[in-house]
């Protein structure tokens, strides 16, 4: 008789032995039920919106085709112009209902002139207005999580608001200097956050976006001479920020870039135009934002699947571990079944 078969024989004979001498058939073991393999987590877009004064009116179209194409932002970060429509979308505003506000938006609501050495605008009419548009809720209560990100005069360092009045940080995350006069918080005074950060990627990641959408509508030099101080005044802070900003553009996924370079700083009756420029620009970059995305969901998709593998592996050898001394013997024989082989 062949080995294997008299190996074979043997077990089977010890197994109905045992049972004949009025044994109990051992249980079946289990693995353990409660190891289950992880569930991927919905992939959260997170949208970064760059200063750009006027400019800024933009950043709605591109939200509006996000929206439209079941894409929206989950978190939401901005600077300078961005930090407004950033708190209006954060508070749970939808695109169409900031496009309604921002056609009715009148001037005066916002900009209060005042005479003083740290600037014409006084900028407390901007920090009224977005509270009220947010119902006064301070930024870490607003719907979706969001930062202003400004910058601290004194030294220069980049601050990124996430707690406290929603108006005082959006005001001064848009107090471009000489423009608008500092804003004092504690005992620090703020200013444009363009400066340090024109377009807020890394604010956007640190709110836990696995997908970064950077909406870039800054001032770019394009060997003009500003017609205006205004103008003069953003194009010199464009050109400190352009280095700076093209280094955090480039930790974004997708850069969505707006056709409103020729849109003046002030120039609210552009509003309609640099909408529409969001949403065909939005609508251009669609296809890179879907790739990224199937990218994504595929990687996780991969990372669960390796997790269930293990997961099954780490059952069957706690099943094969639990077994008895006579399921041990039927197995050699290969006649136990009680443990899964995992695929």
């Amino acid at each position: 008789m062949r080995p294997s078969l008299l190996l074979h024989s043997l077990a089977l004979c010890a197994a109905l032995g045992l049972v004949a001498c009025g044994g109990t058939a051992p249980a079946r073991p289990t693995a353990a039920a409660d190891a289950q393999p992880p569930v991927p987590a919905p992939l959260r877009i997170g949208i970064a919106l760059g200063g750009g004064a006027a400019k800024g009116f933009a950043h709605i179209g591109v939200i509006k085709m996000l929206e439209a194409n079941g894409l929206a932002p989950a978190v939401v970060s901005g600077t300078s112009a961005g930090s407004v429509v950033g708190a209006l979308y954060a508070s749970g505003m939808n695109a169409f209902e900031m496009q309604e506000k921002a056609v009715a938006l009148d001037e005066t609501r916002i900009r209060d002139l005042q005479l003083s050495s740290g600037g014409l605008v006084l900028g407390q009419k901007l920090e009224d207005y977005v509270n009220e548009q947010v119902r006064r809720k301070p930024l870490e209560q607003l719907a979706k999580p969001f930062v202003a990100v400004a910058t601290r005069l004194e030294d220069g360092e980049r601050t990124v608001f996430a707690r406290g009045n929603t108006g005082q940080a959006v005001r001064a995350s848009s107090s471009v200097p000489g423009v608008f006069q500092p804003v004092t918080i504690g005992k620090f005074h703020f200013v444009d956050g363009g400066i340090v950060s024109p377009v807020p990627v890394d604010a956007a990641r640190q709110l836990g976006a696995d997908i970064v959408i950077a909406v870039d509508i800054s001032n770019k030099a394009r060997g003009q001479s500003p017609a205006n101080l205004l103008g003069a005044l953003n194009q010199s802070i464009a050109i400190m920020g352009q280095k700076l900003g093209q280094a955090e553009l480039a930790r974004a996924d997708v850069i969505i870039t707006p056709q409103v370079l020729d849109i003046g700083p002030a120039d609210f009756s552009q509003r309609a135009s640099a909408m529409v420029e969001g949403e065909k620009a939005a609508l251009a970059a669609m296809p890179q934002i879907r790739e990224r995305v199937a990218q994504l969901q595929a990687e996780r998709a991969k990372a669960a699947r390796l997790a269930q593998q293990k997961v099954a592996e780490t059952q069957y050898q706690t099943c094969l571990d639990n077994r008895s001394r006579l399921q041990k013997l039927v197995g050699l024989a290969q006649l136990d079944d009680s443990c899964a082989t995992p695929r």
